[in-house]
């Protein structure tokens, strides 16, 4: 005979399973309203059936026509470029930053710790002044590397102190027995500490990677017609009529830039999840 759950169990439960639903409409429901209006003919652009209508794939062909002046392509290859060289050099430099704050034992440890964390709070518009007549100055304006190099500074911060927090908590047993049998500290580091390190390190790539493709406000600024991102490109999407703006062309752009970054993170969401609760309880 099978035992019956009580009410309020099953009610609390209810509340939880409701909860999930909230929050998985609310941060779907947009995403959601960009594919429809993507696959919706330009002429119904403002029908509000919450369904797919009047459905045509022509607004992706629109995306890629450069015969409007739009060169999304190009721009969506820029933000590869931008993206996947920010974060290469950003775990480059955050990886070892990181196994220093958390190994090694020297004067000032934690007034840098401090200064790292604190290089992220600072808004992005307090820099575009500054980093914009720099630029000027130096004939940087339009190239990638005026791109580049700020978005490292911005996701490098997350970068160190997720990797931080994980090689605290990793053995230090593996890395004495390592030194015993002879092996280096960047041996023990490159050999042992960093193959452990990998779900943490997978899981900074994927979240560098999507914070330098999604910056706008610097790349608006500091690009030109040959190296601008997709947020840019997409911002000054043009259509047919220049009194008109091509809302589905967009939503197609859109659409054609997020899908990737979700089938990615459907992906590898349980190596993500570990790597961002790794090193988050003690043994």
């Amino acid at each position: 005979m099978t035992q019956r759950i009580p009410w309020t169990k099953r009610l609390a439960s209810g509340r939880v399973y409701l909860g999930a639903l909230i929050i998985l409409i609310w941060g779907l429901g947009p995403f959601y309203w960009m594919v429809v209006t993507a696959l919706r003919d330009p002429a119904y652009t403002f029908d509000n059936t919450p369904w797919p209508t009047h459905v045509t794939f022509e607004n992706f062909r629109n995306a890629f026509d450069t015969s409007r002046g739009n060169n999304f392509g190009r721009a969506l290859g820029n933000s590869v470029l931008i993206g996947t060289c920010t974060t290469v050099i950003a775990l480059v430099i955050g990886v070892m930053a990181a196994y220093a704050l958390a190994r090694l034992t020297f004067k000032g440890k934690y007034v840098i710790s401090g200064l790292i964390l604190s290089a992220s709070m600072f808004p992005v518009v307090v820099l575009v002044t500054p980093l914009f007549q720099l630029f000027t100055d130096i004939g940087w304006i339009g190239q990638y590397q005026a791109m580049i190099i700020p978005n490292i500074s911005f996701v490098l911060p997350m970068t160190v102190y997720i990797l931080a927090s994980f090689f605290t908590e990793l053995p230090w047993e593996l890395e004495e027995a390592a030194r015993i049998d002879g092996a280096s500290r960047f041996q023990a580091f490159r050999l042992i500490m960093l193959p452990l390190a990998a779900p943490a390190v997978f899981t900074t790539a994927i979240l560098a990677f999507i914070a330098a493709v999604n910056e706008y406000l610097l790349a608006r600024l500091l690009s030109s017609d040959s190296t601008e991102p997709v947020t840019v490109a997409v911002a000054r999407f043009s259509g047919n009529d220049p009194q008109v703006q091509p809302y589905t062309a967009i939503m197609a752009a859109g659409t054609i830039v997020t899908i990737p970054l979700v089938i990615m993170v459907l992906l590898f969401q349980r190596r993500i999840i570990s790597g961002l609760t790794a090193g988050g309880v003690k043994s």
